[in-house]
């Protein structure tokens, strides 16, 4: 795994969790700023998909490939789908929905991390 790219997808998750934290305090719902967030999270979570592929099929030494690659296709799917709760639920614990998505998202790619690193 490319461990730059982990970082920017773990900024990017904790930032769109500390926005969504600041947004349920104050009772916002989903805006602009929270979208675009979402938009730089996926990027980067499809490009370390991208990745992922590439350097887990050409791996030659031995890791838990379909708990890896299992891993790999659902993150990038965790964070949009409470976004999306959260634009037809517009009440206050949509946006704690979003922080818990933002908080699976930084676990499952620290696990994603392990298993890589646990395999050579």
């Amino acid at each position: 795994m490319v461990s730059w790219l982990t970082v920017v997808v773990l900024v990017a998750a904790a930032a769109l969790g500390i926005l969504a934290l600041v947004y349920a305090l104050t009772r916002r719902n989903v805006d602009d700023r929270l979208l675009y967030l979402l938009g730089v999270l996926e990027v980067a979570l499809l490009a370390q998909v991208f990745v992922g592929v590439g350097q887990g099929f050409g791996r030659t030494t031995d890791f838990e490939k379909a708990v890896f690659f299992a891993y790999l296709f659902t993150v990038p799917f965790i964070a949009p789908v409470a976004v999306f709760l959260a634009l037809k639920e517009k009440t206050r614990s949509s946006m704690f929905v979003v922080l818990g998505s933002a908080v699976v998202v930084g676990v499952l790619v620290g696990r994603l991390v392990q298993i890589w690193n646990a395999g050579g």
